[in-house]
């Protein structure tokens, strides 16, 4: 029986929305499925569900089967997926600098983006130490009890800080977490200070991490890099010794961006 939190992956605002969620929920299969299959895992009505399908199949994400009844990926949808990987060399080129990080340091390690009032997973290569803690790529920690969250907010003008913690409730997670806004203010300031932040067993108990922003000379960055270690092994100290090597990964990232942000402006210019 499919659970309220499955079903929900095929809400959205608009029909193309929708469309997307059930697209997504088809990428992740791995064998033939059929319109009833698909009614009892989403919960949508067979009418819905079957123009839906249609829609895709029309597109040619997907295909019927010889039966008829059973549907499989299409092959613009395999195009789609192949080109994705083919072309995605910014992203490869980011998670090779990660993973070298990793090497480095001997602990996991990640790239971030804000996203709203939460830190958003953009990539994480993890280390091969057998204590460690599993935050996934599409992981979502809120922004106030993040090391890279307080960056973020420490780049953005008073008041467009004050209007984002003004929309968000200061949870506590842990004894350590910074509840009171005064208090998370001068934190900030601080941060705003050293270019560096920590997460001090913030989100999760007995998990430090340490995180910089990689620099964008033409605005606030919107991309932040962490090392995540359990206290066992990281104190601030020793956090601290990581620093010098997590900034030259930043600037390396930064790097990959700018170049990353040019090619795109000179792909748009020979459009024109």
């Amino acid at each position: 029986m499919t659970t309220k939190s499955e079903m929900s992956r095929l809400e959205g605002d608009t029909p193309a929305q929708r469309l997307l969620a059930l697209l997504e929920v088809i990428a992740g299969k791995d064998q033939f499925f059929t319109l009833q299959s698909m009614v009892e895992e989403t919960g949508l009505p067979k009418p819905t569900l079957h123009r839906m399908l249609q829609q895709l199949e029309t597109s040619g994400m997907l295909q019927r089967e010889a039966d008829g009844r059973h549907y499989s990926k299409g092959s613009r949808l395999r195009r789609l997926a192949e080109s994705l990987l083919l072309n995605d060399t910014v992203h490869g080129a980011r998670h090779a600098v990660l993973r070298k990080l990793v090497d480095d340091v001997g602990e996991s390690c990640n790239i971030t983006a804000l996203s709203g009032g939460e830190v958003l997973y953009l990539d994480r290569v993890e280390t091969s130490a057998p204590l460690r803690f599993y935050l996934h790529p599409g992981s979502r920690v809120p922004v106030h009890c993040s090391a890279s969250g307080k960056l973020f907010l420490a780049q953005m003008a008073p008041a467009q800080r004050r209007r984002l913690l003004n929309e968000l409730t200061l949870e506590g997670f842990t004894r350590n977490t910074l509840v009171n806004p005064e208090a998370l203010e001068a934190e900030i300031e601080t941060v705003g200070r050293q270019g560096f932040a920590f997460d001090d067993e913030e989100f999760l108990p007995g998990l430090l991490c340490i995180a910089v922003l990689a620099p964008n000379p033409d605005g606030p960055s919107n991309t932040g890099l962490a090392i995540q270690a359990p206290i066992m092994r990281m104190t601030r100290d020793k956090a601290l010794e990581c620093l010098p090597a997590l900034q030259r990964a930043a600037e390396q990232i930064a790097a990959i961006n700018r170049e990353a942000l040019s090619d795109a402006a000179q792909a748009v210019a020979g459009e024109r």
